[in-house]
Parts: C-alpha cells; sequence; structure tokens
C-alpha cells in the first residue's frame, strides 16, 4: 500500500514506545477577508499501533487523490495532534491538549514527514524522512 504524501509517527517518550489512538488534522492556510488567517481542515487520521498515520492522504496522484481534491500544493499547511485524550486513557494528565505546528511545503513532489515526540508536559518536532 502507497504513503500518503504528508505523513506523521508520534512517540511518547516518557514510556518508550509508540502513541496509538492519537487524533491526528492537516489544515491548508488561506488568507481570508481582511487578511484574516484561516486554516481550514484537509485531512483526518488516527495514529495507529506504531504511533504512525501514513494514509490521511491518498497517494501523490492517484485518481482517489483527484476525486477527493485532495492533492497537495506548494504552501502553507497546519497539522493539530490531540494527545490529550491519549494521555487520559493511560492516566495520565497532559499540559498540552493540541499540538499545532505549521510547515512550508516547497515542492509537493517530495514526501513530508512529521515526527511528534511527547511526554505529558513536553513537545518537540523535526522534519523526517
Amino acid at each position: 500500500m502507497s504513503k500518503g504524501p504528508i505523513t506523521c509517527h508520534v512517540l511518547d517518550v516518557s514510556l518508550g514506545r509508540p502513541a496509538e489512538g492519537v487524533e491526528v488534522n492537516i489544515q491548508t492556510y488561506h488568507k481570508g477577508h481582511r487578511n484574516v488567517d484561516i486554516f481550514s481542515p484537509f485531512a483526518h487520521g488516527v495514529t495507529d499501533a506504531d504511533g504512525r498515520c501514513l494514509n490521511m492522504l491518498p497517494p501523490r496522484g492517484s485518481d482517489e487523490a483527484r476525486l477527493q481534491n485532495k492533492q497537495v500544493i506548494a504552501g502553507t499547511y497546519k497539522i493539530v495532534f490531540k494527545p490529550k485524550e491519549y494521555f487520559e486513557k493511560t492516566g495520565r494528565k497532559c499540559f498540552y491538549p493540541w499540538v499545532e505546528i505549521t510547515f512550508e511545503i516547497e515542492n509537493p513532489e517530495e514526501h513530508y514527514h512529521i515526527p511528534l515526540l511527547i511526554s505529558p508536559y513536553s513537545f518537540t518536532t523535526y522534519r523526517g524522512s
């Protein structure tokens, strides 16, 4: 199975294992009326047992991507992780109920992978491969 052009991986560094069941949303950016910044829903997924979300979007150039109007183009995007429920399921509180990461796609032909390393009171990210 082909993976989508934007993927992610969530690791719970406090336990040293993948974070299964984290809701993930991708949003697209555009300027609204009077230059208000607007992010619109684009894709949705939930991390699997390996903490990965590989198929939020259909494969690049596929019929499915065209039919669903889910083709990735150059521009600004936001990926929103919602780890609060994940931590609550394991009996832990968290300080960051949502983690929002805004990123730029310059070349839509490239694959964009956004890993998130989380613990109840911290997070970090980087551009993965």
